[in-house]
């Protein structure tokens, strides 16, 4: 039968605004941040759980990573493998991660960006480290199961982990309205700030940060901002400045090189070939002189960026504007956001140790009441099996009386002697004394005739010892916090000294890099363009000596100063800038270099219609006609601008710049307009209001709709003529009528 449908009436914001929360939380709680508890996003979590169910341990071999990211998908992360394998991959990256949880084999990819090799290529396995402190005690009850997303396997909804991980190896996620930001910390130095925070959980983060100095990036570095550290750990947001670490050594000649053999830990990745291209792009443009070769030495030993000098170079002022100039200085944003009782919160580092802290306690609370619980049973187990071999003869008269197992038992527990035959009168009123426990009175049953030998009466008889001893201790563990906090201390003192690292990254207060910029001393030039597009500046003597070759060969000649900037504007209504230093300056037979390279113009897409420097525009007036027929006049600073692109006017759809001409502002100054069909109209150029430089313009011309503008010509006191289909129109002779008419026909 079918259903009948139901419609719920609602208002549509209402129901947006619901879907969009559910969807926010979902990618909050389940995709992107970390748990403050065991520091591990969703993905990183399943994945290492599931490592751990298919056995892939630290002593046994590396198994294919196709058939991890496989299994984690299909069993509790259906999200796609490449998230998994990205997930897989980062854990077992040690130049991302202070602490790898995941031992790989094969292309794990490299500190300058190179990915990691297919998963079909790679292997993997754990790490000892997160057996021992991330997964183990999984089988005590020690953290909740839940159901995986079609409720055929069940997964830890958080995995007991003993260190902070939070901490050690920080976080990177992407939320909906929200992201999370840690920085790694060295592993010994967050143990002493657990160890701290137990002693005393009313500490200061001043009093931690005695214990936990910083940040301490896998990749080195020195933080230069160590007095803000304070303020960043309190309110669990800031701007951490890390550098490189540079060396000076000595060349051969008496020369210098400057050597980088600590990076940010912002460069990783594809930022050191961005930091060398900075280099090159500070030589080229001549920012300094000091920069010889640059070259990369980097290997699996470490980092090793070498900059040759010239003789004489000032290798401080050089260091101090790589600072600025590059991202060997750059800035580590933290967000310390993570998902504590189930919510997002950001939170300062006593916060999070505080929540680390209440976790290990729940852990081992959970954790020493099973092991309590199976000592218990032991122990009533042992107690019966001792009290039996006290009796044995008897217990043994009842098996042999008794014709079933049920009788032997009922007898045994309640001391009922109805159902059994007894050899001996005497033993029934024995019998009748016995009152084992059902668990005891199954294990005599189960009990095999070797165990009566003496020596394993005695073994049993220590194991008994040993039980009791041992629920002497978890009793005393769980009846006291301190007993179980020394308990916890032990664990995590034992993790520092097996798995602690010497701190990688230094932490100063160092003065912020200032470095002085070479003067450019300012000089008259003449900047040639050729018809391809390359351009150079040249001396002007150099200029005086060509000139009659320079305005021969280029399109563009125009003069200006080294410190200007070129204006350069198409017909797509955009202004291009370049700066006149950089462009190559040379002798006059050196080749240039296309506009293409040095600004955002594109010769593929757009026309330059008109080039001038800045200081050439500076006082004048630029008149503008677009392919429509619509026109304006344009104060030349207006142009005068930092973007290296921007649009120069409004243009609509499908519209285009037709011509860009300087007016002369004389009197006599006309504007002569011409269509495809030969109509032609002349007016004044003072016709022309003056606008800026994003408005649309008013109509020069009314141009029949079968019929297009083609030309606009700008005309002084001299003669011009055009020649149209074997006619010579000659424009300074054309009637001077009024802006937006029709003009005559020629």
């Amino acid at each position: 039968m079918q259903q009948k449908e139901q419609i719920i009436r609602t208002e549509y914001s209402e129901v947006m605004q619901k879907s969009y929360i559910d969807y926010a939380m979902s990618v909050i709680i389940a995709r992107a941040l970390p748990d403050v508890r065991d520091g591990l996003k969703p993905v990183q979590r399943r994945t290492l759980y599931d490592m751990h169910e298919l056995g892939i341990r630290h002593d046994r071999p590396y198994r294919k990573c196709a058939r991890i990211v496989g299994d984690t998908m299909g069993k509790y992360h259906p999200h796609g493998d490449s998230s998994i394998y990205e997930a897989l991959v980062v854990m077992a990256q040690d130049f991302k991660k202070g602490l790898p949880l995941v031992d790989g084999h094969g292309n794990f990819g490299s500190i300058e960006g190179d990915g990691a090799a297919a998963m079909r290529y790679t292997e993997a396995r754990l790490e000892k480290i997160t057996q021992e402190a991330y997964l183990a005690d999984l089988d005590k009850d020690v953290v909740d199961f839940v159901p995986n997303f079609d409720e055929t396997e069940k997964e830890p909804l958080v995995l007991p982990v003993k260190v902070p991980n939070l901490l050690i190896n920080g976080a990177e996620g992407i939320a909906v309205g929200m992201a999370t930001s840690i920085p790694p910390h060295n592993f010994s130095e967050v143990i002493e700030g657990v160890k701290a925070y137990m002693k005393n959980p009313d500490i200061t983060t001043r009093e931690l940060m005695q214990c936990i100095q910083g940040p301490d990036f896998p990749t080195g570095g020195i933080v230069v901002n160590k007095d803000e550290l304070l303020n960043i750990y309190e309110t669990g947001s800031g701007k951490i400045k890390i550098r490189g670490k540079v060396e000076i050594e000595q060349a051969k000649g008496g020369r210098q090189r400057l050597v980088i053999t600590e990076i940010p830990y912002t460069m990783v990745g594809a930022n050191i070939g961005k930091f060398l291209m900075d280099v090159v792009n500070l030589v080229e443009t001549k920012k300094t002189g000091d920069i010889v070769d640059i070259s990369n030495q980097s290997s699996k030993e470490g980092i090793r960026i070498v900059l040759d000098l010239k003789k004489g170079a000032d290798t401080e002022n050089l260091c101090n504007m790589l600072y600025k100039k590059t991202r060997l200085e750059d800035t580590f944003g933290v967000n310390m956001l993570a998902v504590a009782d189930g919510r997002p919160e950001t939170m300062g580092l006593v916060p999070v140790l505080k929540h680390h802290v209440n976790f290990q306690y729940e852990l081992a609370t959970r954790k020493y009441k099973t092991l309590l619980a199976k000592e218990l049973d032991k122990k009533e187990i042992q107690e019966g099996l001792i009290r039996a071999c006290d009796v044995i003869d008897l217990i043994i008269e009842i098996l042999r009386g008794a014709k079933n197992i049920k009788d032997a038992k009922d007898c045994l527990m309640n001391g009922n002697t109805e159902k059994i035959k007894f050899r001996y009168k005497g033993s029934v009123a024995d019998a009748r004394q016995l009152h084992f426990t059902e668990r005891q009175a199954t294990a005599i049953l189960e009990m095999r005739l070797y165990k009566l030998i003496g020596l394993e009466i005695e073994a049993l008889m220590k194991e008994h010892e040993a039980t009791l001893s041992n629920i002497a201790k978890y009793e005393e563990i769980l009846g006291s916090r301190s007993a179980m906090a020394k308990v916890i201390v032990k664990e995590l003192t034992k993790f520092q000294k097996e798995y602690g690292q010497p701190r990688k990254t230094r932490i100063e207060n160092v003065a912020e890099a200032v470095y002085q910029e070479k003067k450019i001393e300012e000089m008259p030039v003449v900047l040639l363009m050729d018809r391809f597009g390359y351009a150079r500046t040249i001396d002007i003597s150099a200029y005086e000596r060509n000139r009659e070759a320079a305005l021969s060969e280029n399109k563009y000649v125009i003069p200006c100063r080294n410190t200007d900037k070129l204006c350069i504007f198409t017909d797509k209504g955009q202004l291009h800038t370049v700066k006149i230093l950089e462009l190559p300056y040379g002798k006059f037979r050196d080749k240039g270099t296309p506009l293409d390279n040095v600004s955002k113009y594109d010769s593929s897409e757009e026309n330059i219609l008109y080039i001038n420097c800045m200081d050439g525009l500076r006082g004048k007036k630029l008149l503008f006609v677009n392919s429509q027929g619509m026109m304006k006049v344009v104060e030349g600073d207006e142009f005068d601008v930092s973007k290296r692109t921007t649009a120069a006017t409004r243009l609509n759809e499908a519209e285009t710049v037709l011509a860009i001409e300087m007016l002369a502002e004389t009197e006599a100054e006309t504007v002569v307009m011409q269509t495809e069909k030969n109509m032609f109209l002349r007016f004044f150029a003072s016709d022309v209001p003056q606008k800026k430089k994003g408005a649309i313009g008013v109509r020069g011309m009314k141009i029949d709709s079968r019929d297009k503008l083609k030309a606009v010509f700008l005309l002084g006191e001299e003669e011009k003529t055009i020649e149209e289909k074997d006619k010579r129109i000659m424009l300074h002779r054309l009637r001077i009528a009024y802006r937006d008419g029709k003009g005559v026909k020629k």
